[in-house]
């Protein structure tokens, strides 16, 4: 079988998303965490897999299935209904460390002394050399090139001394440093662990008898579950029949040190998610009406580049009070199979996933609404399609303020030099994508955008709330793409 990745060099990727769920009742979990990865499928469409287990059958049988592709692409009922267990988790990924084959799909399952465990992870862990290098000198042989595996390691021999499955994932966390939300399946019990600073987003949910820890309130919606609470920062949490939910809060941070990672609320999340208890649409409704207060500009339409951008230019819409409208159409079956134009051929990547409606700009000033612009290669394509369907005039607004640093917690943000905002003043920018005038958010508005919750901005500003590595440690892989990008733009 031929297999192709698809893959946008000028657009932000996250790195997975994670579904976790115990019926105390015991009936089997499979098809509902296949629904639940499906809702989150926007946070990684490269891989995915499930792993159950039946918590009244043998302790060490874990069942699971995993490939590459979106999905509904790699389940079938059949796979489903072959998968037997009460307990189990599941796992969709795009790749910012470590390469994309199917040995790095998750989850991870490791079976081991005091038996099995089944693993997904969100984030990048930014020691994740040095904790392999450690393990390779004690013996360990890896199978993946993930640092997730790293994780699994660390907790399978500090089981070893533990009293506990929970007490293992805690003292393997305390080993960690960087972005981390993870879920782990134990024969007995579930488990998830939140990094102190509050990177990556964790929630827990019931339905009926049943429990969910997951990434997104968007699955728990999706699934009919209630949501219960977030995970906090720097918390494990238990799940058992015997004990309900327990927390342990010894890895917490003081609340002023916590960094979430803005860019949920910016991009990543689903707009009817609520992380922290903030709602990602009204955060989005905001920084559109905040672009509309401090980068005013005359003109006949609002319109936002799907998806992400059209909560912002309804939110700058209604604060200028410039009519909103539909000015592109996306083509929805567009997905990781999708087979980039070469650069000698007449279609162009941004065409085949995006047209515009000329009925709806001809003639008129447009407002463009965007989340971000990373190299600007996309921005300029979008601004020529605009412009081609006969708007008079197109001027960009960025939801975000411009991208200064790499990111080294789990968002593919490139080297500084492949940055179009790296040594260019928003003038050059605004020159190089052919716009009429161009905005970006201010830094002072994001933490007005997500409520007073304390965040990262290291992106922007070069102020990470951890000394970051020395070296990238986003992996080959990264560097592959962008050599790859590099020769197609020739």
């Amino acid at each position: 079988m031929i297999q192709n990745n698809s893959y946008d060099a000028d657009t932000l990727h996250e790195e997975c998303g994670v579904f976790g769920m115990y019926d105390f009742d015991g009936a089997d979990v499979a098809s509902t965490i296949y629904y639940g990865l499906f809702a989150l499928q926007h946070r990684g469409q490269e891989s995915c897999g499930i792993a159950v287990s039946d918590t009244s059958g043998p302790k060490g049988k874990v069942l699971s299935y995993k490939g590459m592709g979106l999905v509904n692409e790699v389940f079938a009922p059949e796979n489903l209904e072959q998968m037997k267990g009460d307990i189990g988790v599941g796992h969709v990924r795009y790749s910012t460390a470590g390469s994309s084959t199917r040995e790095n799909a998750q989850p991870l399952v490791l079976n081991y002394v005091k038996g099995t465990l089944a693993l997904a992870h969100n984030g990048n862990l930014i020691n994740a050399p040095q904790l392999r290098k450690e393990l390779e000198y004690t013996g360990a042989i890896f199978q993946t090139t993930i640092d997730s595996e790293v994780i699994a390691y660390y907790i399978a021999r500090e089981r070893l001394n533990s009293q506990s499955a929970e007490e293992a994932v805690r003292r393997a966390c305390q080993r960690l440093k960087g972005a981390y939300a993870l879920v782990v399946a134990s024969p007995r019990k579930l488990i998830g662990a939140r990094d102190p600073y509050g990177f990556k987003p964790l929630c827990i949910g019931k339905r009926d008898n049943s429990y969910i820890i997951t990434s997104e309130t968007c699955a728990l919606d999706t699934i009919g579950a209630t949501f219960v609470r977030d995970v906090l920062p720097g918390e494990v949490v238990t799940i058992s029949p015997e004990k309900g939910i327990e927390s342990d809060m010894t890895m917490a941070l003081p609340k002023e040190k916590e960094a979430r990672c803005i860019f949920e609320y910016i991009y990543f999340a689903r707009p009817d998610s609520h992380i922290d208890g903030v709602s990602v649409y009204a955060s989005r409704i905001k920084a559109g009406k905040f672009l509309a207060q401090d980068s005013p500009v005359e003109a006949d339409l609002v319109t936002g580049v799907p998806e992400s951008g059209n909560a912002a230019a309804l939110g700058y819409s209604l604060a200028s009070g410039i009519p909103y409208g539909t000015a592109f159409v996306k083509n929805g079956y567009v997905g990781r199979t999708f087979i980039k134009p070469k650069q000698s051929s007449r279609e162009s990547s941004v065409q085949v996933k995006l047209n515009v409606l000329r009925e709806a700009v001809a003639g008129k000033r447009v407002i463009m609404i965007d989340d971000s612009i990373v190299r600007g290669t996309t921005s300029d394509r979008i601004v020529r399609m605009l412009r081609d369907a006969g708007a008079t005039e197109v001027h960009v607004r960025i939801s975000s303020p411009p991208f200064l640093w790499p990111c080294y917690f789990g968002t593919d943000i490139p080297a500084r030099e492949q940055l179009i905002a790296y040594n260019r003043t928003i003038e050059e920018i605004r020159q190089i994508i052919g716009a009429d005038s161009l905005g970006y958010l201010g830094i002072d508005r994001l933490k007005e955008m997500a409520e007073g919750l304390p965040i990262c901005t290291g992106c922007f500003t070069g102020k990470y709330p951890m000394e970051p590595p020395k070296q990238d440690i986003r992996g080959e892989y990264y560097d592959k793409e962008i050599d790859l990008e590099r020769k197609m733009s020739r």
